[in-house]
């Protein structure tokens, strides 16, 4: 480009310029981690962190060791669901993740805080910094998959993730509303643009089935994510009702002891594709 200032890091243009690897940054010397999922959204409020627990809970009870890296910084929700209520600590090596009752290694802005109720009033670069140190700073233990509940958006902290962290595949994650769909292809056109798989899409909130004739009644109004999944080739859809069950394990801290994890399939799959 003929305004390139030659900071990769802070661009997201792929140009023949880039070497990607370069940018990449190494973990914890003490780390093991064998594969990394993002999960993204193009816009707050549509499940995402959801999202990110279900799949963390279908991984685990799947076998796999699991991790989860808490990258909203400002709105970390993901101690919450899994029950967390320890902080993290931290010895002469590192810091050490939070272990769940379920055996999921987990690292959030709110397992530092000694108040979980605290803002963190930060800007970005300061956020950026702090999800890297998860990273890099961060004793991760034989992990056979780390998902990374990233923020909304396509701001300063995806641009990180994607360009410093070996990232193997992207989940995103929509609802029904043709608006949030416009939304999410910007989330699909960034992954393309840094050149990473998206593995799938989950549909949240897609429909409610009726308790007395056990018809899915589309609240929201018809899906369209079938529609978006073939346009841009991305091979695993998953529609997530609206279940109370689901809001009530996770408000309890139980997301892992959910009788019923609509994405279990979708996990098999989409560890399917990355080799798993």
């Amino acid at each position: 480009m003929a305004d390139c200032n030659h900071d990769c890091s802070s661009c997201g243009e792929n140009c023949s310029t880039r070497d990607k690897k370069s940018l990449l940054k190494k973990p914890h010397e003490m780390s093991d981690i064998k594969k990394v999922i993002a999960v993204v959204s193009g816009k707050g409020g549509v499940g995402k962190s959801m999202t990110c627990a279900l799949l963390a809970a279908a991984a685990q009870n799947s076998g796999k060791v699991t991790a989860v890296m808490d990258a909203d910084i400002t709105g970390p929700s993901i101690p919450r669901m899994f029950g967390v209520t320890e902080r993290a600590m931290g010895s002469d090596n590192g810091i050490l993740p939070v272990v769940t009752e379920g055996g999921v290694q987990v690292m959030s802005m709110n397992v530092l805080l000694e108040n979980e109720a605290e803002p963190v009033v930060w800007r970005g670069s300061l956020i950026s910094g702090t999800v890297l140190q998860f990273w890099t700073d961060v004793i991760w233990s034989g992990v056979d998959i780390m998902f990374i509940d990233m923020p909304p958006g396509t701001g300063d902290v995806p641009l990180t993730v994607f360009q410093s962290i070996p990232v193997d595949g992207i989940v995103v994650v929509t609802t029904p509303q043709d608006l949030v769909g416009m939304i999410v292809q910007k989330a699909v056109n960034m992954a393309q643009m840094m050149n990473i798989p998206i593995l799938g899409i989950v549909e949240n909130m897609s429909y409610i089935k009726c308790p007395d004739c056990g018809r899915k009644i589309s609240v929201f109004g018809e899906s369209n994510v079938d529609a978006i999944a073939m346009e841009y080739g991305i091979p695993n859809v998953a529609k997530l009702p609206i279940d109370q069950s689901l809001t009530k394990a996770a408000d309890n801290g139980k997301i892992e002891e959910v009788e019923n994890n609509y994405l279990t399939d979708f996990f098999n799959k989409i560890a399917k594709k990355i080799k798993a």
